[in-house]
């Protein structure tokens, strides 16, 4: 059955934009964000520190038992239902003074993302800040 009200855009219970909230000790990914991780083993992290970017790059259990990807630059990520998270307070701490994010107890931020399917990577620009969250 269609509905039709003149004037009114009619929104989704789905959020359809990524959104990631970092906080102190750890990333964590909305539904929408989270998807691209599903089938993730782990995942790479990195930092593009010119353009104030994160990118979080899934790691499939192929790409790990070929043995291509250094144990030490994988980082273990945590997919439920409705979230991802990947926590690793040493790289949060150097994210937030290369970007200059105020990140300390019960305080987060939450930045929009995009999949960037040439570098197969979820991309967070910590120049596109939300709320803050505390």
């Amino acid at each position: 059955m269609e509905v039709s009200v003149v004037g009114f855009e009619w929104t989704s219970r789905k959020p359809n934009e990524g959104v990631a909230t970092i906080y102190e000790s750890n990333i964590t990914l909305n539904k929408s964000a989270s998807a691209h991780f599903e089938h993730a083993y782990s995942v790479l992290l990195g930092m593009d520190k010119e353009r104030n970017r994160i990118a979080i790059r899934p790691v499939t259990k192929q790409e790990f038992e070929r043995g291509t990807i250094p144990e030490e630059k994988l980082h273990k990520i945590t997919v439920r239902s409705s979230y991802a998270r990947v926590s690793n307070k040493r790289f949060i701490e150097k994210v937030s003074t290369l970007a200059n994010l105020e990140l300390h107890e019960n305080n987060a931020l939450k930045f929009k993302t995009t999949w960037n399917d040439d570098e197969d990577a979820l991309i967070i620009d910590l120049d596109q800040k939300g709320e803050t969250l505390k």
